[in-house]
Parts: C-alpha cells; sequence; structure tokens
C-alpha cells in the first residue's frame, strides 16, 4: 500500500536521464557503467530510465559496426544488462545495434525486471554533412517484420509501440504510457512521437548522439520543449557524451526532462563523470490537458490511419513501496511565473490585457468616463491602475475617471487614508460618500436591530453597506454617463466573497475577474519595482499591500479587525487550490499533497524578492486539508449561480477565467459531496 507522501499516490511518475561515461567499442565497460546508473536510478526510485543512442558500443564506430565481434559482444552485453535487471526496478531503455534478417538496426531496447518489453529501431537515418549512418543502419521502415526472436524471446519489434504501465491511478489504467524515439527522429518534420502521443504515450524517450557545435544545445532544447507541448506530454532527451571518439566531432552528455512545453531539469553539458538527472513528470496533470483541448482528439481523429498502426505492449509496474518523497518543485504561486527574466514581459503583458480589454469597452459603448469604488485594498487599487493606463493611452484626462471613496460602518482610518492618497497622486477625480446615512435608513425600512442600537453584525448588516455602495456607484454612472468598474477578483469569484445582484459582485466590466489575489499583489509590487509610476504613488502601493485584507463591514472589536482569510482562507492556498482543480480538474488529495509539498517548509524553494522574510509562511497537512475543504464546499456546492452571471471581463493568464462566456461553465444546483468525500477518503490529518 502506497503512503500519502508518495508520488507514485498522486498521479506523478519519477524519471531519470542517464549519460554514463562510454568508451568506444569497449562494450564491457560501457555495460558496467549502464548498469552502475540503472541501479542508482533505481536506488532513487525512478519509474523509467533514458540512456543515449548506442550507448552499449558507443556511437562513433563508423565501419566498425559492421564487424561481427561488436554486434555478437553487443548482445551478449545486452543478455548480461537483461539478467542484472532482474533486481532492478525501474524501466530502462537502452541502445545498442542489433542485427535481424540480413539488417542492422539501430536500436533502442525496453527492458524490466528481467525482460525485453520491446525493441524500437531508428526511424529517419541521417545522411547528411558528418552523418553516415546511411553506411550501416536500415530504418525502421525497411523492416518486414514486426517481432524479433531475441536471446530466446519472441520481441515486439517496429517503430510504432507504445508501452502502457498499469497501476498508477486506481481511477484509470494505463496512466503511465511511453513511447521512444532516436535523435534524428525528433529533427523530422514530423516526428514518430507525433502519432506516438496520439496513440496514447504520455512519455516520449529520445535516446539521442547529436555532436556538438555552437548553438545546437539551445536547438536540441526548443526541439524537445515544443515537441513535448505539440504532443501534451514530457520529453526525455539523452544525448551522449564525453568518452566518444573525437576524431571529426564532439560531445556535450546533454540530458533535458521537459514536460508540456516547460524544462523541468538539464543536466551538467561536458561533464566529465557520468551524470543522472530526475524529475517527478506530473502524468495526471498531462492527461487532463489531453481531455480538455478537442483539437487533440481531432488530431487523433484526422490521423487514425496512423495511430491505429501502433500496438500497446501492457505490463504492470511494480511501484516502490514506502515513502517516495516528492523532487520536483511546485511552485507556491502557480499563477504567477517566478522566471524573473520574464517577469517584465509578463506583467507587461498581464497589465496590456486588463487595459485593452477597458479600452475596447470604452470604445464600443461611446463612453470617455469610468466610475470606481475605491476601497484602499488590493483589488480596487489595481482596477484604478488599469483604468488610469486606459485613459492615458486613448489620450483622455485623467479626471474623467470618476473615483469614489465610500466609508461605512468600519471603514479603517488606514485604508480611507490610502484611498485619498492613492486618488490624489494618481491625478483623478476624487470624493467622498458617507454610505452610513442611506444604509441606516435601509437597516430602519427593514426593521434590522442595528437600527435599534443592538450591536447586530449579521450577513444583512453586511451586505447592506455592499449594496449601498454599489447602487451608488451605478447611479453616479447614470448621472455621469459612465461606466462602473468593478474590481473583484478571481479568488473572490471562486470563492463566492461577493454581494450578488446589488453588491460587488455586479458592474459594467470587471479588469480583475480573470486575476486571482496572488497575481495582483504581484503586479502592485512589480508596478512598484519597475518604477512605473512616481515616488508618492509608491508609498502608497507599498502601504497598500502591506494591510490586512478585510471587507470592513463589520466593526472591529478590541483592536482586531474583521479578516477575510480567516473566513475564507489564505488567499495563497484557495489560488493554488483554484489553479489545479479548475484549471486542470485534478483530484482535490492530490492537489492537497502538491500543495502541501510546496508550502510545508517556508526555508525551501524560492521566494519572489518583494516577499520580505516576515511575510513567508508555511502550512502543515491540517491546515491544508480545512482550507481546501472551504474551497470545495463553496466552489462546487453554493456559489456557482453568482458566476453564471457575472460581468464581462477579459481573461488574463493560462489559469483561466471563470466566465460563463469563457472557460468555465456549471450548473448552479450541484453538490460538493463527491470531492469533499474524495479529500476525507485519500488525505490524513497529519504525515
Amino acid at each position: 500500500m502506497n503512503t500519502f507522501n508518495s508520488i507514485y499516490s498522486h498521479g506523478f511518475v519519477r524519471t531519470a536521464v542517464c549519460v554514463p561515461k562510454v568508451n568506444v567499442a569497449d562494450i564491457t565497460f560501457n555495460t558496467a557503467q549502464i548498469l552502475a546508473l540503472a541501479k542508482e536510478a533505481n536506488n532513487l526510485k525512478v519509474a523509467l530510465a533514458l540512456f543515449p543512442e548506442l550507448g552499449v558500443t558507443a556511437y562513433t564506430l563508423d565501419d566498425l559496426f559492421l564487424q561481427s565481434v561488436i554486434l555478437e559482444s553487443a548482445k551478449n552485453a545486452i543478455s548480461v544488462i537483461v539478467s542484472e535487471s532482474k533486481n532492478i526496478n525501474t524501466i530502462l531503455v537502452i541502445g545498442s545495434p542489433l542485427k535481424f534478417d540480413d539488417k542492422i538496426f539501430n536500436c533502442a531496447l525496453v527492458i524490466y525486471k528481467g525482460k525485453i518489453m520491446g525493441i524500437v529501431p531508428k526511424s529517419y537515418i541521417p545522411n547528411y554533412r558528418e552523418f553516415y549512418e546511411k553506411r550501416y543502419f536500415a530504418s525502421a521502415y525497411d523492416a518486414t517484420f514486426t517481432e524479433v526472436n531475441f536471446l530466446g524471446n519472441n520481441i515486439p519489434f517496429g517503430n510504432k509501440l507504445v508501452f502502457e504501465v498499469d497501476t498508477f491511478n486506481i481511477y484509470k489504467k494505463n496512466l503511465f504510457s511511453f513511447s521512444v524515439e532516436i535523435c534524428e527522429d525528433l529533427w523530422v518534420p514530423v516526428s514518430p512521437s507525433s502519432f506516438a502521443a496520439l496513440a496514447g504515450a504520455t512519455v516520449i524517450c529520445n535516446l539521442s548522439a547529436s555532436d556538438i557545435t555552437i548553438g545546437k544545445a539551445d536547438y536540441r532544447r526548443s526541439l524537445s520543449l515544443n515537441q513535448s507541448g505539440k504532443c501534451i506530454a514530457a520529453y526525455m532527451y539523452a544525448a551522449t557524451g564525453i568518452g566518444e571518439s573525437t576524431t571529426d566531432m564532439a560531445w556535450d552528455g546533454q540530458a533535458m526532462i521537459c514536460e508540456n512545453n516547460t524544462l523541468l531539469v538539464e543536466g551538467e553539458r561536458f561533464s566529465f563523470e557520468s551524470q543522472i538527472i530526475t524529475t517527478d513528470v506530473h502524468i495526471e496533470k498531462l492527461v487532463q490537458e489531453r481531455i480538455r483541448l478537442s483539437s487533440f482528439t481531432d488530431s487523433i481523429r484526422v490521423h487514425q490511419n496512423e495511430v491505429s498502426k501502433f500496438r500497446k505492449i501492457n505490463f504492470q509496474f511494480e511501484i516502490p513501496s514506502g515513502e517516495v518523497p516528492m523532487i520536483r518543485k511546485i511552485e507556491r504561486f502557480p499563477f504567477v511565473l517566478e522566471n524573473h527574466l520574464k517577469r517584465d514581459a509578463n506583467c507587461y503583458e498581464a497589465y496590456n490585457i486588463q487595459i485593452h480589454g477597458l479600452i475596447k469597452r470604452l470604445l464600443s459603448s461611446k463612453i470617455n468616463h469610468i466610475v470606481i469604488g475605491i476601497s484602499g485594498g488590493l483589488d480596487s487599487t489595481q482596477a484604478l491602475i488599469v483604468a488610469v493606463k486606459a485613459m492615458d493611452i486613448l489620450g483622455l484626462p485623467r479626471k474623467n475617471i470618476l473615483a469614489y471613496t465610500m466609508p461605512g460602518f468600519a471603514t479603517l482610518e488606514k485604508t480611507k487614508d490610502n484611498s485619498w492618497k492613492l486618488m490624489n497622486a494618481l491625478g483623478v477625480s476624487s470624493e467622498e460618500i458617507d454610505i452610513k446615512p442611506s444604509c441606516l435608513l435601509m437597516l430602519k425600512d427593514i426593521s434590522h436591530p442595528f437600527s435599534d442600537g443592538k450591536p447586530v453584525y449579521d450577513i444583512t448588516f453586511e451586505n447592506v453597506q455592499a449594496g449601498e455602495r454599489t447602487s451608488h456607484l451605478f447611479r453616479l454612472a447614470n448621472k455621469n454617463n459612465a461606466l462602473v468598474l468593478g474590481t473583484g477578483d478571481l479568488s473572490e469569484i471562486a470563492l463566492g466573497w461577493c454581494t450578488y445582484g446589488v453588491g460587488d459582485q455586479m458592474s459594467h466590466y470587471n479588469v480583475n475577474s480573470s486575476v486571482p489575489k496572488t497575481l495582483i499583489k504581484y503586479l502592485i509590487r512589480w508596478s512598484i519595482l519597475s518604477n512605473q509610476f512616481d515616488k508618492q504613488t509608491d508609498e502608497v502601493l507599498t502601504s497598500i499591500l502591506e494591510s490586512e485584507i478585510t471587507p470592513e463591514l463589520i466593526p472591529s472589536s478590541k483592536g482586531v479587525v474583521q479578516s477575510t482569510e480567516l473566513v475564507v482562507g489564505p488567499y495563497e492556498l484557495q489560488d493554488f487550490n483554484i489553479y489545479y482543480i479548475t484549471r486542470y480538474g485534478i483530484l482535490p488529495s492530490n492537489v492537497a499533497y502538491m500543495c502541501w509539498v510546496a508550502w510545508n517548509n517556508k526555508v525551501n524553494g524560492n521566494w519572489d524578492d518583494g516577499i520580505f522574510e516576515v511575510l513567508r509562511k508555511e502550512y502543515d497537512l491540517v491546515t491544508i486539508k480545512k482550507w481546501l475543504k472551504v474551497f470545495l464546499s463553496k466552489f462546487f456546492g453554493s456559489t456557482q449561480f453568482k458566476r453564471s452571471a457575472m460581468p464581462n471581463g477579459p481573461k488574463v493568464g493560462s489559469g483561466g477565467s471563470l466566465s460563463p462566456r469563457g472557460d468555465w461553465r456549471a450548473p448552479s444546483d450541484s453538490v460538493a459531496n463527491v470531492w469533499l468525500d474524495e479529500l476525507d477518503k485519500n488525505v490524513p490529518d497529519t504525515i
């Protein structure tokens, strides 16, 4: 039985790319190096380990491949590796020349637990510039057979094999499937792996030799990344390294593992020692992404003649027992890309998506004024920044932005002060409207106890204030021929943390509707770091970032301010839940595990420079499970009706939006039991 703290319980599989030291034609040495790395992979509890092209003999034998002693020695070496693999619980993919039917093939052998599961020959044989492989090797397409007798066993042979591995997930057998191609196969316009992916392979192995020239490493990386993205797969790439002949070429031993256009890990090039790189591939996410992309299914239908030629080689993998902790880095903030080199470009895009969405709405409605409520919090600040930039681009005065701060019964002096400072610093039209008198009138009209002086702070008391603010904004928009700009963010929308109808749920256009709270913090922080505004504005923005997130609807008691996150949970956790459940449909128990990996120790991993150490948090599994329950209950069980009627707003990030006209369509009357039951069943309270 697998423990909770095992990647194999949560839709992941550990993979390795091995680059052993090699000696040309020294088959005994090469075999020992392969086995040493295979045993190391086994100790690391790796499921699938990839080795370079022709690693048994080395790649640079040239005419020596035509020597019978080389072919016989390679065959004997494979026999040794197969025998030794009986005690290795790792699927090995190794390369060797093999002779069948009076032809020599450049082959990959898939070996597991003392058995060769299949042999895949190279499809495309390069014969240009420094490559002369057709002098020695036949192509997979030259084979007139689909099975060979090798080492006394009949073994599937061909370039149309998909190896399916059982038992990775109780909900779906064969969740882990892989295929194999060899070096040049990746360089051609349509790679064999393209069809293999359509036939079900979620991991693609490429055994490569590939001599190194200036700039070629970047090109290989680009090819591997692009192929992993197009195939919605993991792509493992192993190039041969030090020890190959340098008579006319040199070798760098590039090793990579990519996943859906993301580079997960890359090894050291030009290493004088054997090396192994490992990472955990997220199989469940790849499968879920394929399910969602209708064009992937369309491609299967269009290419069904090729896809139908693939044979499925099914076998059962013995999942490593006990704990197998995650070694892959799980980002704490999945909506926020941590690549600092791309930070400026990403933030530029995010802002301009919001800005140009708003510009189009203003132009199409022939309106050149905006009404917005400013609370002194994160969301209204971000929306005001977007509005200011939109006016600047349109060549309209910032005074066309009619900004109102509307203090109620629980408004803090700090937030009201920040509201005024922000409006003044950005040069917009600003005004203060005290909503308490109109709120008291409504509370009196409905005979609420607060109107008689009783301290009753129920949901009605809160929503009267939220409704009065929204009602004022819409009437002000009528009066000034303006558009009401919404400020509620994706996190609040997912949790239903908004007042429906005549409340902050409604606006004419909402630029924040697909921007989660954690990304809004990041964008505002970037505005400061990149000097988008003057020092005065930056000081206000910094103060806003440091403020408690509060709806300011219930008066503070003994200095304790009403806290949003004490009710709906920490936004950094809820944004994590939102991303993996709404974007990919990952099982709740698997989301809890990933969240625990990301958040259980604040010392581990990287933090954005703008998040001061005092603000860096960690959460135990009990806390993570608690708030995930809250999310599941609210999102699936009670708040969809608010999303079904949400205003227009642009999709900003790949994490998606929750608009019923965009990424999310769901019934308003579903129940959350199935998600909650799965979480309770598969997530312990402690590890």
